[in-house]
C-alpha cells in the first residue's frame, strides 16, 4: 500500500508541476490545486495508515488503551483542505478578473498586453 501511495504522489506532483509550467493560468491553479493535494497525501502517509481503533479514552483512564489512529495528521489535513479551497476561489477570482481586464490568461500574452477598453 505505501508504494502505491509514494507512486501516486509523485504522479501528482510530476503532473501538477508540469501543469504548472505551461504558462496558462487557468492550468497553473488546477497545477497548484493538484500539488496541495498532492501534499495532503504526503502528510497523511506520514501519519501512517492503519486501521487502528479511534482514539478515544475510557471513562477513569489518562490514556487511551492499545493502539489508536494518530488524529493529528488528520487534523492537519482537514486545516490545509480548508486553506486550499480559500486559496483556490480568490485564485480563481483574481483570473477571471484578469480575463475581464485583458482578454487573455495566458502568461505571456500578459507581459505586452493593454487594458480592453469597455
Amino acid at each position: 500500500m505505501d508504494l502505491i501511495m509514494i507512486g501516486l504522489i509523485g504522479l501528482m506532483t510530476t503532473v501538477s508541476s508540469y501543469m504548472m509550467m505551461t504558462g496558462n493560468l487557468l492550468r497553473f491553479l488546477l497545477g497548484l490545486a493538484l500539488l496541495s493535494n498532492a501534499v495532503n497525501l504526503v502528510i497523511f502517509e506520514a501519519g501512517r495508515l492503519s486501521f487502528a481503533a479511534p482514539p478515544l479514552i475510557a471513562v477513569g483512564q489518562k490514556a487511551p488503551v492499545g493502539e489508536v489512529a494518530n488524529a493529528l495528521p488528520q487534523a492537519l489535513i482537514l486545516t490545509a483542505i480548508v486553506i486550499g479551497f480559500g486559496l483556490l476561489a480568490f485564485a480563481l477570482l483574481l483570473v477571471y478578473r484578469l480575463f475581464a481586464v485583458f482578454g487573455t490568461v495566458e502568461a505571456d500574452d500578459l507581459t505586452a498586453a493593454e487594458p480592453r477598453k469597455r
